[in-house]
């Protein structure tokens, strides 16, 4: 595999850890997000509740600073989610290792056992639609924890010159480059992506170099880097 010159869009803190995964895989990250994590203070209400739901480590990470629960069991979208949850302190924890679809589907066939509401914490703009997936199937709740807001990628936008891909870990990823950049400066740029989802504001933007994971999680984002590329008509 080459060596890659790779920016880093994604939030802190978890642009600070690709960019650890980047350089151990050969690669030099440039970390310049394209979006900030704020946090909110909403009270959880967990009466009635039966289970959590959490479709991001960001969501996990606002929800232990908030609330001392860690007996309810979790379901996660995917094993880096998993993985957060038991790291903050959750003893059952059950991922659906996949998408928003995955979480919905594991859901819907564990959850009416539970005997109650499912709780889904996570960002105030959600990348799916986890309640209408559920609709009349289950019993979810939804509580707001953070939100993410646009950054000044100013940095990178200097450098684009010295770049060689650019990570797109999510749709909102995706709108605010497509926002942000011009195709023909950008151009030479590859852009590995998440989902079809995230890849998909840039195709419309313009943007041809696009390739999106297999499986939406990092590990499977990451080999994209040594994949060829594959471009939009």
């Amino acid at each position: 595999m080459s060596a890659l010159r790779v920016w880093v869009t994604r939030a802190r803190p978890g642009a600070d850890e690709t960019a650890q995964r980047l350089t151990a895989l050969g690669h030099d990250p440039l970390v310049v997000p394209v979006l900030a994590v704020r946090e909110l203070e909403p009270q959880i209400e967990l009466s009635g509740v039966a289970a959590l739901a959490f479709t991001s480590r960001n969501g996990v990470a606002a929800f232990a600073r908030l609330n001392p629960e860690r007996a309810l069991p979790v379901f996660t979208v995917g094993d880096a989610t998993a993985q957060a949850a038991r790291e903050a302190g959750f003893g059952d924890v059950r991922s659906a290792h996949g998408d928003v679809n995955a979480l919905a589907a594991l859901l819907a066939e564990e959850v009416p056992a539970l005997n109650g509401a499912v709780l889904h914490a996570g960002a105030r703009e959600p990348a799916g639609d986890l309640p209408g997936l559920l609709a009349g199937r289950v019993n979810l709740r939804t509580v707001a924890l953070y939100e993410t807001a646009a950054a000044d990628p100013a940095d990178a936008l200097a450098r684009l010159d010295t770049l060689d891909a650019v990570l797109v870990h999510s749709p909102k990823a995706g709108r605010r480059l497509a926002a942000v950049l011009d195709p023909d400066a950008a151009g030479h740029l590859s852009f590995a992506c998440i989902s079809p989802a995230a890849a998909e504001p840039l195709a419309e933007g313009g943007f041809k170099k696009l390739h999106a994971a297999r499986f939406p999680d990092e590990g499977h984002l990451l080999k994209l880097l040594a994949e060829p590329l594959i471009e939009t008509p």
